[in-house]
């Protein structure tokens, strides 16, 4: 009796666009068995974690569960765990959940573990200026910022009322740009008219960076006409200061002269820096591989481990010549790696070199306004805004998705309303930061809601 040839076993690390599309690429590939080891048991749509943030989008529509995306894959399994290290020898991952640690073999692996924030070294600032990287720091974000507006209403201090309504976003890449705009918007246009003491529209909003200009990387044409639009919503932009100094009362920024201010400011965001997750440095010093300075891994050409064929590093966690940390990236390396596994399961030669398509880059500034670049079209302004929209619905995923996220578009753009700014005590007041402001403006304990 001839006995069944085992499937091919590959295992993949994180559910993010790298491990997403690296498992839907070998759906149809028989002979091949997927296993999607996540921490979260959902793919994020990061680059709408903004919109999140201040009020436009819900969780669910940036975030569908793994489980719902893979629902027809039948040769795809999910599994919640945190993947600690990797045996390369024994060919088996490592992965810890509440129940314990866990090893699964693979055949191929593909990690996809992707980045975190980066301070820097200045870990501390964490407390007080959550980054844009999960969805954990979107809804806290979007605590901070609303609890703020709610501190405010009912500060009897004019200095107090300052603080609250003084915004920092730290750092003019696309991600700071975005999220100061909104909250521009959220400040000047959607709550005015909603509080009887406090003005919203009296908020300030500052978006610092070292950078001299925002946007870095994107033509000085586009850079400059963002920085004209974010002035003209109302944004202050500081660039060429660096943060030195960063508690829950205040920011100091120095600039390259040694001048100093300090801004006294409750609601910060950290838009800033990104380090590679922690598996990256585990992975390569057990390989004897390279990282580099913030923790991706240097990998082949082919974005293998090098040394080790059979493992795949993708997305934002390698490092692979000066590619960017961007989501095309990421499902395009993601692709690569299956389309590699394919040809090994089918005995044909692989190691082909992964090629980058650039589809360019763009980034929203305001209402009906964004900045793009495809090829060698530079636009900016309500086209670019159009292009931006088609091109972010295009890759959600999920057609339930696309739909409620298009109605919750019309509902803040074209009206005036935010369809997702729900927030809890805990949200509000509770975080250390608003917690100790709160205590301050009301005289009071603020962990007590009654």
């Amino acid at each position: 009796m001839a006995r069944t040839q085992r499937p091919h076993d590959v295992v993949v690390v994180g559910s993010g666009f790298g491990g997403l599309f690296a498992t839907r690429a070998l759906a149809r590939e028989p002979g091949v068995r997927v296993t999607v080891v996540s921490g979260v048991n959902h793919h994020l749509f990061q680059p709408l974690l903004y919109q999140v943030a201040t009020g436009i989008l819900s969780a669910g529509e940036v975030a569908p569960a793994t489980r719902d995306v893979l629902r027809r894959q039948r040769n795809a399994r999910v599994v919640l765990g945190v993947v600690e290290d990797v045996d390369l020898e024994a060919r088996e991952v490592v992965h810890r959940s509440p129940l314990g640690v866990r090893r699964t073999r693979y055949d191929s692996l593909v990690v996809a573990a992707g980045a975190g924030q980066s301070y820097f070294g200045r870990d501390e600032f964490g407390e007080h200026a959550p980054g844009l990287k999960s969805l954990d720091d979107a809804t806290e974000v979007r605590g901070r910022i609303l609890g703020a507006f709610e501190l405010a209403e009912i500060a009897d201090d004019e200095e107090v009322v300052e603080r609250l309504l003084t915004f920092v976003v730290v750092g003019a890449g696309p991600t700071g740009v975005e999220m100061a705009g909104q909250v521009a918007e959220l400040a000047h246009r959607v709550l005015p008219g909603q509080f009887r003491r406090v003005d919203p529209a009296r908020a300030r909003i500052l978006l610092v960076d070292p950078v001299e200009h925002v946007l870095p990387g994107y033509p000085e044409t586009l850079a400059a006409a963002a920085r004209r639009e974010l002035e003209r919503v109302g944004v202050e932009v500081w660039t060429g200061w660096k943060v030195v100094e960063l508690d829950d009362r205040s920011v100091t920024v120095e600039d390259d002269a040694g001048g100093r201010r300090v801004v006294p400011s409750v609601c910060k965001v950290w838009a800033a820096g990104v380090a590679g997750a922690p598996l990256g440095r585990v992975l390569a010093e057990r390989a004897g591989a390279e990282t580099d300075r913030s923790g991706r891994v240097l990998v082949a050409p082919d974005c293998t481990l090098p040394g080790h064929p059979e493992v795949y590093v993708v997305g934002d966690l390698m490092r692979l010549g000066d590619l960017p940390g961007v989501a095309q990236v990421a499902i395009q390396s993601g692709q690569h790696a299956a389309g590699q596994i394919r040809r090994r399961v089918r005995r044909e030669p692989a190691g082909q070199e992964f090629v980058y398509r650039d589809k360019g880059s763009m980034a929203t500034v305001s209402r009906f306004f964004a900045v793009a670049q495809v090829g060698p079209v530079r636009t900016a302004g309500a086209a670019a805004w159009l292009l931006w929209l088609g091109v972010h619905l295009v890759y959600l995923v999920g057609f339930k998705n696309r739909l409620t996220t298009l109605l919750h578009w019309a509902v803040a753009f074209v009206g005036r309303g935010r369809a997702e700014r729900a927030s809890t005590w805990q949200q509000v007041v509770a975080r250390t930061t608003l917690r100790r402001t709160g205590e301050a403006a009301l005289g009071a304990r603020a962990d007590d809601p009654a």
